[in-house]
């Protein structure tokens, strides 16, 4: 992994994970330890209402917490009720914490490969419903990153579990002075809460 990534990934180790959150991810952690057991592909899609901000850090911190804990066989998507766009901020925030960016398509959503490390296929990031095309159709664990993605999609088709573990929307802060620091606040939150769920995976 990059160097300034691993740097990030130490700071990881400050953020305290309480017990009722420990609660909320015991859930994911389950599926993931069910599907290695059962030797098969662990599927996870990231699930909140624009697909432009949460779910994007979900998808990406726990496809790195992944790899960095040796877990095999994982694949994280994103997706929301609605396509929109990335927001430009998540990818400035990745890039602060030490992921390589690079905007591949540059439209009204914008496509972006995000590596975090050489050898290893970049995460792919862009806005779209949580049941496009692109993402899995069965056998994935359905998580709602936020409640009114949880409140408004009661159902989700091929999805084998569904599990909220939503989180403050950093949007609160957009125009604001402290614009970054909550982004990189909610960020690392979300980057501790995936690498404690990867942890307590026994192989």
């Amino acid at each position: 992994m990059y160097p300034e990534l691993l740097k990030t990934i130490e700071l990881l180790k400050n953020q305290e994970i309480g017990k009722d959150r420990k609660a909320t991810l015991a859930p994911l952690v389950d599926f993931v330890q069910k599907r290695l057991e059962e030797q098969k592909e662990i599927t996870i899609n990231f699930i909140c209402t624009h697909n432009s901000r949460r779910s994007h850090l979900s998808q990406v911190w726990a496809q790195v917490a992944s790899v960095y804990h040796d877990v095999p066989n994982v694949t994280c998507y994103s997706g929301g009720t609605e396509e929109t766009a990335m927001f430009p901020k998540i990818a400035e925030t990745l890039k602060e914490q030490g992921l390589l960016i690079m905007k591949i398509s540059d439209t009204e959503n914008p496509v972006y490969a995000i590596k975090f490390d050489e050898d290893r296929h970049p995460v792919i990031g862009f806005s779209k419903r949580y049941d496009s095309p692109f993402n899995p159709a069965y056998g994935f664990a359905a998580i709602m990153t936020c409640s009114q993605a949880d409140g408004g999609c009661p159902f989700i088709a091929g999805a084998e579990k569904r599990i909220p573990i939503t989180f403050d929307d950093p949007k609160i802060s957009d125009d604001t002075p402290e614009q970054a620091e909550v982004y990189s606040k909610r960020s690392l939150q979300i980057a501790a809460e995936m690498f404690y769920v990867f942890s307590q995976i026994k192989k």
